[in-house]
């Protein structure tokens, strides 16, 4: 998979609501009413990073949810990282920022 260019991240980036680009990953936060709601959100976005083989670095603390995405074997970013951060926005919209 060939590692993406900055002029060609910021041009895919358009595609997308709310995501940034931040130390050679893609970033997005979220925010939910609670837990059990973080918590299903990333049980849903589990079994799409799994299908694709493509698992995001993320942190939860309590309602909050921060997704990094990068493809750690081509050292950047890639189509694998826009493909998930889709799945992820299809997967939660409610939740786009």
């Amino acid at each position: 998979m060939n590692k993406f260019n900055e002029a060609q991240i910021h041009s895919e980036l358009k595609n997308l609501d709310g995501w940034k680009y931040n130390s050679n990953a893609l970033e997005k936060s979220f925010v939910f009413k609670n837990f059990k709601e973080a918590l299903s959100a990333m049980v849903r976005i589990s079994f799409e990073a799994e299908a694709m083989n493509h698992h995001p670095d993320w942190t939860n603390v309590y309602n909050k949810l921060k997704i990094r995405l990068n493809t750690h074997d081509a050292g950047g970013i890639t189509e694998k990282d826009f493909a998930l951060a889709k799945k992820i926005d299809d997967l939660i919209p409610e939740h786009r920022s």
